[in-house]
């Protein structure tokens, strides 16, 4: 009997010190939207998103040089995979690490380093390579795990260390990849040119290295551990999966997914068909990086402000302009690096209303995870990474059309406009806003 008494005396003193240590740690918790630990951590997950995503958007050089060169050229079968398997596997996991980080926030760092590891052995092993499934295998499949361990925990952290600024701060790290899509090809096309693949691939996992740690160091958590590990794992809330908007969301993030990818991967085919120069493919990429760049901050800012279905309206309206109007047209240069821009602008910043997007939800659901919203975007875009290769070839079986003008006359055509519709019904949450669904 003493001891039940023992033990009804001790708990309520337990848990007040408990309570006590929370407001403590609260109350010197440091300010959100800026300060120096919050700008380390934006430098920190731009560049892992400049070196874990940005690698794959440059398969193309990779695939070129697979295709023309032994022991692969004998074996062509599954090179073009290699890069869709990578960025497949990493948008439609990203929801599984992502909740294995939500729930495990003692692991961030630890997920990172075990990520950055394997990430880097992937790259030496596929410099060891002589098969095509070797490589798919390694540069394929285990750079994509590595990646995805490597990366997601910045998410979490960004969304701690920003409030008010959230989406501009999304979209600087989401800038990642479109800087890296303009310096990344000319080094790893020096380096094949010059020194072959086992050299590029091995000098890639040099530099992965080398940024990747001291950007791991920057990510700190701004809210203690102790708050979502004592006890018990963190409860995700799921009720947004049952609301209209988030699908309305997702249909219009799928569908502009369709057409996000078609550009970067006929135009250089399409610049040479056209005639062109054979710089002016490469450089119509070039700007669509550049300019993306410029569309994932300024889609950032804009959700910040406004309503993210306003950006969403401008992102989708520059794209379906820059896709009819200057792609379409494009029998010349000037023309081509028009679209590219404003292509770049618009649509190539599209991803960046992902924070808008959970930012709408979260009017219904205050405990909301933005990452993990963030991360079931990923699975659609994922699905446009996968589908659009086989829906545009088979689009341009479709041959010429007779009597059309322009661009519209030649082999590309159908692909021009079903990119343009596709990317019209990205706007689709923009309807369900009129019609007060969100």
């Amino acid at each position: 009997m003493n001891k039940r008494n023992e033990v009804a005396i001790e708990l309520p003193s337990l848990q007040h010190l408990s309570l006590e240590e929370e407001a403590r740690d609260v109350a010197t918790l440091p300010p959100v939207d800026g300060g120096t630990d919050a700008w380390l951590a934006l430098a920190g997950a731009f560049t892992l998103e400049a070196l874990v995503w940005g690698f794959p958007y440059c398969y193309g050089l990779f695939r070129t040089y697979y295709s023309m060169h032994e022991p692969f050229a004998s074996q062509p079968a599954g090179i073009a995979a290699i890069s869709t398997t990578a960025t497949a596997i990493m948008f439609i996991s990203a929801p599984m690490v992502a909740l294995f980080v939500q729930r495990c926030p003692r692991l961030r760092r630890t997920s990172s380093l075990l990520g950055l590891v394997v990430t880097v052995a992937s790259l030496l092993a596929a410099s060891f390579c002589n098969s095509t499934a070797g490589l798919l295998a390694t540069q394929g499949v285990l750079f994509a795990v590595g990646g995805l361990f490597l990366y997601f925990p910045a998410m979490y952290v960004i969304d701690e260390w920003f409030v008010a600024r959230k989406g501009l701060a999304f979209g600087i790290v989401w800038t990642g990849t479109g800087a890296s899509g303009v310096v990344v090809p000319w080094l790893l096309q020096w380096l094949l040119n010059d020194y072959g693949f086992r050299t590029a691939l091995r000098v890639w996992a040099v530099v992965v290295a080398i940024l990747a740690l001291p950007s791991i160091w920057a990510l700190k958590n701004r809210l203690p551990v102790s708050h979502s590990a004592r006890g018990t794992l963190r409860r995700v809330d799921w009720t947004f999966l049952t609301a209209a908007p988030f699908w309305l969301f997702q249909f219009g993030n799928v569908t502009m997914s369709l057409a996000y990818f078609l550009p970067a991967l006929w135009i250089p085919s399409f610049s040479r068909d056209m005639g062109m120069p054979s710089f002016s493919g490469p450089l119509a990429i070039c700007l669509i990086n550049v300019a993306a760049c410029a569309g994932y901050i300024l889609q950032g800012q804009l959700v910040d402000r406004y309503h993210v279905t306003t950006a969403i309206f401008i992102s989708v309206a520059g794209s379906v302009i820059s896709i009819f109007l200057f792609w379409g047209f494009a029998t010349s240069q000037p023309m081509l690096y028009i679209f590219a821009l404003i292509w770049g602008l618009t649509g190539g910043g599209f991803t960046a209303n992902w924070a808008g997007c959970a930012s709408a939800l979260k009017t219904s659901s205050n405990s909301l995870d933005t990452s993990m919203v963030i991360s079931l975007m990923c699975v659609g875009k994922g699905i446009g990474s996968v589908v659009t290769g086989p829906i545009s070839e088979q689009l341009l079986q479709v041959g010429p059309w007779r009597g059309a003008p322009f661009a519209y006359g030649s082999q590309y055509g159908a692909l021009i406009v079903f990119t343009g519709a596709t990317a019209m019904l990205g706007g689709t949450a923009c309807l369900g806003r009129v019609l007060k669904l969100l």
